[in-house]
């Protein structure tokens, strides 16, 4: 479990977080929500350590992220930030392996060569695998980060909006497989989306922020509703139940 306990986190005396409080249950996707500069991509940040925090504790399965060894941590959390800076030369294959640095230390095994090529595999990058990051599309280079986090193989994957430069049927495979590999790997994925439908469609919770705050948490079908989009949104949209799941009709 990540547990966050009165986390705020200020720039330039502007607060980006205020007394933030969550837990995140082990096992299943949490989708993070809100409006730009709630302060989802801050939280995540702070989470996986990318960011110092100022004020409050944050654990993932008991350890406490400030005082954990970085390779420990790494063995547990990956992350794919926003933005990523990656060197333009690599081959699709060389930025995968990667993802097992925190295990390899740069010697790869035969095991981390095998856990490689399932990701390859995972995220349909076979043919791609000799290419240059810089040649590929910008959908092709989000498969190919998605890709080298899920080779680092650990049970909390933290993703920042990884449908950024996805069509929609990439985008709809790419949550497809999350979902299943939260359900039958056991993992934990924290993923933040701007499109509600997605989170709605396959996140298992989702957690709802505004100005720094939690508004609402639970099942999507107890955050997403007509009164939350004017509440967290400002924004008038008619929601309906889809197979069970909220449907915001725009």
């Amino acid at each position: 479990m990540i547990k966050v306990e009165g986390v705020t986190y200020q720039i330039v005396r502007q607060e980006i977080l205020s007394d933030v409080s969550v837990n995140i249950p082990k096992g299943g996707v949490t989708a993070l929500i809100g409006p730009n500069g709630a302060g989802k991509s801050t939280l995540l940040s702070l989470i996986a350590r990318l960011m110092p925090l100022q004020t409050g504790t944050i654990h993932v399965d008991g350890q406490a992220i400030g005082q954990t060894p970085s390779d420990t941590l790494a063995r547990s959390l990956a992350i794919l930030p926003q933005a990523s800076d990656i060197a333009p030369r690599l081959t699709v294959a060389q930025l995968v392996r990667f993802g097992r640095y925190p295990h390899s230390k740069g010697r790869p095994t035969p095991a981390c060569l095998e856990k490689v090529e399932e990701a390859m595999m995972r995220f349909d990058l076979g043919a791609l695998q000799d290419r240059m990051i810089d040649t590929l599309s910008g959908g092709q280079r989000q498969r190919a980060l998605i890709a080298m986090s899920y080779a680092q193989d650990t049970d909390y994957l933290l993703l920042d909006e990884p449908l950024n430069n996805l069509d929609i049927a990439a985008a709809r495979h790419l949550m497809k497989l999350l979902q299943t590999m939260a359900r039958a790997e056991g993992k934990t994925i924290l993923i933040v989306l701007h499109d509600i439908n997605y989170a709605g469609a396959y996140a298992d919770r989702i957690v709802a922020m505004r100005k720094g705050r939690i508004m609402a948490e639970g099942p999507p079908q107890s955050v997403i509703s007509t009164q939350a989009l004017a509440e967290i949104f400002d924004t008038d949209a008619h929601v309906v139940l889809q197979d069970g799941r909220p449907l915001v009709m725009v």
